[in-house]
């Protein structure tokens, strides 16, 4: 059932076309993913949706008292305000209502008593008490303490509670609006979770490829003013999206040719002119007119690493390094080697560390004890979350290039407005305030004033916020490109997946666990990241300090046991022995079904197929490819013992 349409919708910033046109119809219990490259019109058409947006042209239409929610992507401001008073704000009306007599109630003196008696008679006259409920059974399902103030939480638990608001009045569309910026693993997850028990119709704008496809039933992709729409995961979007783009490539060459064919025939000679068929020329003219109004796929985004000569063989050396601040410890008797070409990923919940790890592996934070020996040779380009490396005050050209004109990637000159556009930035923009610049294009900025230096360690904390899809994809790409030693954080599972060969894991009680392999193979070892409870690290820090005893080895490190002194094999049990000779022959078949499936997709006649049809079969490759990834594991797992 139809809840809200946009038909034939047109909207036009200055000259820009941001909608040519377009139709969308959300249904109830749906779930839209919208896709679509920075400044393409997501978060535009998310208002467009939820009524905050007029357009130029077309209609809007929204079903007789549907409710809508909105999780804004900006996490609400630290205020006083408890947690039970911002959620009650999602009731609309009746919310503030709501919300003063809770805290009234709480705190109430005699002098209070008449506004109470105010406030249960608008309660009470509007149903309020059973809202009432409706607040602390939000607060109850999210775990969030109510008497708790904003300004006492972190980004993660302001989400929770931001979410709360959106969910409390039940609405029929949730609008999500980048859910997981800034949010660390533990509270993505469930964030999940609570969106998997939504019984509404949501609409998704997010650059988290995993959480997509968690979530997301249906695609929506805008591309030049238009808007494709594919009912299916992600992954299916993905490969309907390559056979479609592949056919406009194939019919614009078409097109083409035919004009270019044209072209030649008018400027014959004065014999043809007399002769000409005038139908033919008009035709040549609609073909032109065609040609002229074809909105051209935007170049991708293109750049790369300066790479420097190589360090030496050893990064960095860890021994028994522990940083304390105050009465908490925050890490805890560290022993690791980083080692020339690793790629290593650090994980862990918000405020477990990941910051203070990579500081003290980088040499700008001083541990409380033990030593941390950085190699020789060593050439940091270094990008942190928080952008600090750019002034809002200054201009993109002057950010990125240092007011010169020209730029020196690796060796060569380049002018600054053709470097620019690598990063998918105009002209005209070269001018532009960094402050006036959107979050996506500021990360896109701080990537390119990066990749204007010179390295052979690359470290990145939080690098994928506000990025679109193909722009991070390009910049996974550049990462396992690069020769020297990759030092990543982020809360984006895909990334670190495509991205590092190794995962140093931040525990909640300061200790860091080393674990070869990509976050997902981490994962299927049955780990899991909690949240981070703020009073677990109340404890001393001198009886937090490491206790040294002769039964205990040391923490593992990153280097590899010597060949000299291997480590004990541990014998296999018969059942896991016969497990161990069958796998092959099991991962042999995976790998044949999955390579049948991948050539009949890749005809151009499967996607002219029912819907269904395509559907179950993208369905059955993404099973394959999953089940596979899990025998080769268990493989590694058996065949190392």
């Amino acid at each position: 059932m139809p809840l809200l349409t946009l038909t034939n919708i047109s909207l036009q910033y200055g000259t820009h076309q941001i909608f040519d046109g377009i139709d969308l119809t959300i249904t109830r219990g749906q779930r839209l993913g919208l896709l679509g490259r920075n400044g393409a019109g997501k978060s535009t058409l998310m208002k467009l949706l939820a009524g905050l947006v007029q357009a130029d042209s077309g209609e809007r239409w929204q079903r007789p008292s549907v409710k809508l929610g909105m999780l804004e992507q900006d996490l609400p401001e630290a205020s006083d305000a408890t947690c039970f008073e911002v959620v009650a704000e999602g009731l609309g009306e009746l919310g503030p209502a709501l919300a003063e007599y809770h805290h009234l109630s709480m705190r109430a003196t005699e002098h209070d008593l008449e506004r109470l008696q105010k406030l249960q008679e608008i309660i009470e006259s509007s149903d309020g008490w059973r809202l009432q409920q409706k607040v602390e059974a939000t607060l109850t399902r999210l775990n969030i303490d109510g008497e708790q103030t904003l300004a006492s939480l972190s980004g993660g638990w302001k989400r929770r509670v931001a979410l709360g608001k959106a969910l409390v009045s039940e609405p029929d569309v949730l609008f999500l609006d980048e859910p997981t910026n800034h949010l660390d693993i533990p509270t993505i997850e469930f964030l999940e979770e609570q969106l998997k028990e939504f019984r509404g119709a949501i609409v998704l704008v997010t650059h988290d490829r995993r959480f997509l496809q968690q979530i997301a039933d249906t695609i929506a992709e805008l591309d030049r003013g238009h808007i494709k729409v594919w009912k299916g995961d992600y992954r299916g979007f993905l490969n309907y999206k390559e056979h479609l783009e592949a056919a406009e490539a194939k019919a614009n060459a078409e097109f083409d040719k035919k004009l270019a064919q044209e072209e030649v025939w008018i400027r014959q000679g004065i014999k043809a002119r007399r002769t000409r068929n005038e139908g033919r020329v008009r035709a040549l003219e609609a073909l032109r007119k065609e040609r002229s109004e074809r909105r051209e796929i935007t170049g991708k985004a293109s750049f790369s690493i300066g790479d420097a000569q190589s360090s030496g063989k050893r990064v960095v050396e860890v021994e028994h390094a522990s940083v304390h601040l105050g009465d908490k410890t925050i890490l805890r008797d560290i022993n690791l080697i980083v080692q020339r070409g690793d790629r290593i990923g650090i994980v862990g919940a918000n405020g477990a560390g990941k910051t203070t790890l990579l500081n003290t592996l980088l040499g700008k934070l001083t541990p409380t004890t033990g030593k941390v020996s950085l190699g020789t040779k060593l050439e940091i380009a270094y990008s942190d979350q928080l952008r600090s490396e750019l002034d809002p005050d200054m201009s993109l050209m002057d950010a990125v290039c240092g007011g010169q004109s020209f730029v020196e990637i690796n060796g060569h000159k380049r002018h600054a407005y053709s470097y620019l556009s690598e990063f998918l930035f105009a002209k005209e923009r070269a001018n532009t305030p960094i402050g006036a610049l959107s979050g996506g294009e500021k990360n896109r900025a701080v990537l390119a004033r990066l990749f204007t230096q010179t390295a052979n360690v690359l470290v990145l904390d939080e690098p994928t916020n506000d990025l679109d899809m193909e722009t991070l994809e390009l910049l996974e790409e550049q990462i396992l490109n690069f020769a020297g030693t990759v030092l990543l954080v982020s809360h984006d599972r895909d990334f670190m997946d495509n991205t590092v060969t190794a995962l140093l894991v931040v525990e909640n009680d300061g200790r860091v666990s080393e674990h070869a392999g990509s976050f997902s193979n981490w994962e299927a070892r049955g780990f899991k990241l909690k949240a981070l409870d703020p009073n677990s690290r109340n404890e001393s820090a001198e009886a937090a300090k490491p206790q040294i005893s002769a039964s205990k080895s040391p923490a593992p490190t990153v280097q590899a046991p010597s060949a000299s002194a291997p480590a004990p094999k541990r014998k296999l049990s018969y059942k896991e022995q016969r497990e161990l000779e069958v796998l092959p022959e099991q991962i042999d078949t995976l790998e044949t079904q999955i390579a049948e499936l991948e050539n009949l997709m890749a005809e151009p006649s499967f996607y002219q197929q029912g819907h269904d049809e395509v559907q179950t079969k993208t369905q059955a490759l993404a099973d394959l490819q999953a089940e596979l990834e899990v025998k080769m594991e268990r493989w590694l797992e058996l065949d190392s013992d």
